[in-house]
């Protein structure tokens, strides 16, 4: 049998309280469970009893193999539950040099790029004249023709 670690919603209505529940995959959200594990209750102000958690009997079925849903998983990182506390690893800070540090410590590194020429202004587009091309033999417009070869 599949098990699955779900919290069940029950309360009043507008103002839900949740069980950690241990239940069968195919069982519906509220439906009968196999063991209660905890409690949470999101309207209590304190953060200390806002969730209460068996952690031995929850430690005991993820041992035996019970998956928990992706809002157990949050809650069980929060709380310190073994095997979902991931460890912090140490950053790797690199120490920042400007260019004119390294160049002034007589460190060989990266060359400085030379500065960007400037663009010349741009010419504003005349409008196109209204008069119709001049017509050269042939039809073809201004263009020189080629000699033949021979």
């Amino acid at each position: 049998m599949a098990v699955k670690l779900r919290f069940m919603r029950f309360g009043k209505k507008n103002r839900p309280c949740y069980r950690l529940c241990a239940l069968d995959i195919r069982a519906p959200r509220d439906g009968a469970y196999l063991e209660s594990l905890g409690f949470y209750d999101p309207y209590i102000a304190d953060d200390q009893k806002k969730i209460r958690l068996n952690k031995e009997r929850i430690e005991y079925w993820l041992s035996v193999g019970a998956l928990p849903s992706e809002s157990v998983i949050s809650f069980f990182r929060r709380s310190n539950i073994s095997g979902f506390v991931k460890p912090k690893k140490p950053r790797k800070r690199r120490a920042k040099k400007t260019d004119k540090a390294a160049a002034a410590a007589g460190k060989p590194g990266k060359k400085p790029k030379p500065p960007k020429k400037p663009k010349p202004p741009k010419q504003q587009a005349q409008p196109p004249s209204l008069e119709p091309p001049s017509l050269e033999k042939g039809g073809q417009g201004a263009q020189p023709q080629e000699a033949p070869k021979g």
